[in-house]
């Protein structure tokens, strides 16, 4: 058996991947739920019950989804260049100590402003903190060729241990009865509700619009066709006079960015606060949102939504009919898998026989 280079990928292959690598996730874990004695047609019922079958679903399903687009995005973009960025968890707990240190931390300074000002501040802020942790990173690719997977890797783990430092000092909340918890944002800094007695927030909006953004960006300007090119081939695009290095820093600002912003939404939006439990691994899922979206800035809403509603909908299943809700990220990591293998099966061939 090996593997033939395809005189070109055929767009019908390259939109029908992730439709076959879902498919046969969906297929693979149903082995797994009747391993578990469950009716799988029940079981699966249940789970898209669970994450549409009522209002109280849907929003919590749209809630899960608000930073898993802002991280799959970030993911996409780095990826596009083949920045492998798998630092975003930690660039989205910074973005979210930003947001506390400005919409949080501002009062009694000298210096406090209307709430009109500190929410783009706050916004910019968590974006800044996400972009320069991954800027380090970038550098060191470019200038002195280090791996970018290790050092974005490890500094989550630096992240996370200053987010703790900060928890347990300057910015613990005095009124949080020794629980590690940062203080709480201004109310009025918080987004709006956009479905009453829910959890919805028009952080939701702000991720979807990003997504469109990014997508014009990449499609329609010049910097997008040097992410691409670059991506490509950073030698031939280095030959044909792009700025290979420029651009790679830039796609590193904006996909820390992206994934700071997830941070913000997840204070602002959701909790108030943060805490070293505030992501259940948003930025870790966001590369399989991005991989399950084939890269495609406006695929990773689509790809986000899909893997919330299987988060979601699992813990519904489960407390329904049994099954553990593990069968959540089974099916994650399957459709990873999947859409890898589903990907090089659009650009190669099997042939079977001696060569």
């Amino acid at each position: 058996m090996r593997l033939e280079a395809r005189a070109g990928s055929s767009r019908i292959a390259l939109l029908l991947a992730p439709f076959a690598a879902v498919l046969f996730t969906l297929a693979v874990c149903a082995l797994l739920v009747a391993w578990a004695g469950a009716p799988i047609g029940q079981t699966y019922a249940l789970l898209f019950e669970g994450a549409f079958g009522s209002r109280f679903a849907l929003s919590e399903t749209l809630t899960r989804a608000t930073p898993l687009i802002l991280t799959g995005l970030a993911a996409a973009v780095a990826f596009r260049a083949r920045l492998y960025n798998i630092g975003a968890e930690g660039q989205l707990y910074l973005g979210a100590l930003a947001a506390v240190a400005v919409g949080g931390l501002h009062g009694g300074t000298g210096w406090e402003l209307p709430p009109m000002l500190l929410f783009p501040l706050m916004l910019l802020a968590g974006a800044a903190a996400g972009a320069l942790w991954l800027l380090g990173p970038a550098w060191l690719k470019t200038k002195l060729g280090v791996d970018e997977v290790v050092t974005t890797l490890l500094l989550n783990f630096v992240a996370l241990l200053f987010v703790s430092l900060m928890l347990d000092g300057t910015m613990k909340d005095p009124m949080a009865m020794g629980w590690p918890q940062s203080v709480a944002i201004n109310p009025e800094l918080e987004f709006s509700r956009l479905m009453e007695r829910s959890r919805v927030h028009s952080g939701l909006l702000l991720a979807c619009g990003l997504a469109v953004v990014v997508w014009g960006v990449e499609r329609f300007t010049t910097f997008g066709f040097a992410l691409r090119a670059v991506g490509a081939n950073a030698r031939a695009a280095a030959f044909a006079g792009l700025p290979v290095r420029r651009t790679m820093l830039v796609c590193a600002l904006i996909s820390g960015a992206l994934a700071g912003l997830a941070g913000v939404g997840e204070v602002a939006g959701r909790a108030g606060y943060v805490t070293l439990d505030m992501s259940p691994g948003y930025g870790y899922a966001g590369i399989v949102i991005a991989m399950l979206a084939g890269l495609h800035p406006l695929g990773v809403v689509v790809s986000a939504v899909f893997i919330a509603a299987v988060l979601v909908g699992a813990d519904s299943m489960s407390r329904a009919i049994g099954v553990p809700n593990y069968i959540a990220d089974v099916i994650v990591a399957t459709a990873l898998l999947a859409m890898l293998v589903a990907t090089l099966l659009t650009r190669y061939r099997v042939r079977w026989g001696r060569a």
